[in-house]
C-alpha cells in the first residue's frame, strides 16, 4: 500500500470505497497495521483505559499522547496517523495550536477535538497553521461526567438537527475529518451526506465513509465490557495479522458493521 495522505483518502471517498481506522499505541501494532493494510491509525486517547488502566480518557496528557504518537510513527509506512487532543488542550485557540504543534512533532498528521460547532474558530486557525482535524461527534468520552455516562447521542429529532448542522459547520470552518460515535444509523447516514469530507463512524451504522474500532476490542483482549458495535475478529482467526485483514476487508466489502453493531435510534 503506497503511503495514505489526506489526499488519497479523499480520493477513496470520491470513489465510493471505504477506508478503515485502527487506534495504534505502539511500534509493533503500527508495524502490524501497515502490513495488513489499515489507511488510517489513530493515537487515541483511549490508551488512558487500554494501556494505562484509568477508568476514563479524562487522565490522559499531551505528552502521553505525544509518547505514544512517536512509537506509532517510527513504525508506520503507509497509514495516515491522526492524534487525540486530549481533555482540556484546545479549550482555547492558543492552547490547541501549541499542542497541536506538540502532537505534529512527534509524527502524527493529522489532530483529532472532540466537539461541535463551537470548535469553529480552532479548526479554522490549526487549518491555516497547517494542521488538518479531525472533529470527534457524537458520544465524546472526554464528556463523559458531563453526559452521565457514555449514552448514545443523536436521539431526538432536535439533536440530530444539531448534529447535521455542526457537521456543516465545521467543515465550512476547515475539518478535514469528522469522526461520529454512538450515534442512531439514521442519523449518521445524514450527517455523511451533508458534508463532503470523509465521515469515520464507530458505533455509528455502515454509511459512513470509513469504520474506526479499538484495536485490543477487535483482537479480544479487552475482557471487560464491550459495547455492540464491537466485533472481535480474532474469534475465527489463527493469528493476529489475519483478525486485522479480515477487518479492513468487511469493512471495504461492506460486511461490517451489521445492523447488529448499530443503533436505529
Amino acid at each position: 500500500m503506497k503511503k495514505q495522505t489526506l489526499s488519497t483518502i479523499n480520493q477513496l471517498v470520491a470513489k465510493g470505497e471505504k477506508f478503515t481506522c485502527l487506534t495504534a499505541y505502539d511500534y509493533t501494532f503500527s508495524k502490524l497495521f501497515n502490513s495488513c493494510g489499515v489507511e488510517t491509525l489513530l493515537v487515541g486517547d483511549s490508551l488512558g483505559m487500554t494501556v494505562q488502566g484509568h477508568n476514563s480518557t479524562i487522565p490522559v496528557t499531551v505528552a502521553d499522547i505525544a509518547y505514544h504518537t512517536r512509537a506509532v510513527a517510527q513504525g508506520n509506512s503507509t497509514a495516515l496517523i491522526i492524534a487525540d487532543m486530549p481533555f482540556m488542550s484546545f479549550q482555547t485557540v492558543e492552547e490547541a495550536l501549541k499542542n497541536a504543534g506538540t502532537l505534529m512533532q512527534a509524527g502524527a498528521e493529522m489532530v483529532k477535538l472532540e466537539g461541535g460547532a463551537w470548535l469553529a474558530d480552532t479548526v479554522t486557525a490549526l487549518g491555516r497553521n497547517g494542521v488538518p482535524c479531525c472533529i470527534h461527534m457524537g458520544l465524546t468520552p472526554q464528556s463523559v461526567n458531563k453526559f452521565g455516562g457514555y449514552k448514545v447521542q443523536g436521539r431526538t429529532l432536535d439533536a440530530a438537527e444539531a448534529l447535521v448542522a455542526d457537521a456543516i459547520a465545521l467543515e465550512k470552518a476547515g475539518a478535514d475529518f469528522l469522526l461520529l460515535e454512538c450515534v442512531p444509523v439514521a442519523v449518521a447516514k445524514k450527517v455523511t451526506e451533508a458534508v463532503s469530507v470523509p465521515v469515520i463512524g464507530i458505533g455509528a451504522g455502515p454509511d459512513t465513509d470509513g469504520q474506526v474500532l479499538v484495536c485490543y476490542d477487535m483482537l479480544g483482549l479487552n475482557l471487560d465490557h464491550n459495547p455492540r458495535f464491537v466485533k472481535n475478529f480474532m474469534i475465527d482467526a489463527p493469528d493476529m495479522a489475519t483478525a486485522v485483514q479480515n477487518y479492513v476487508a468487511e469493512v471495504k466489502s461492506g460486511a461490517f458493521p451489521t445492523e447488529a453493531h448499530g443503533y436505529l435510534s
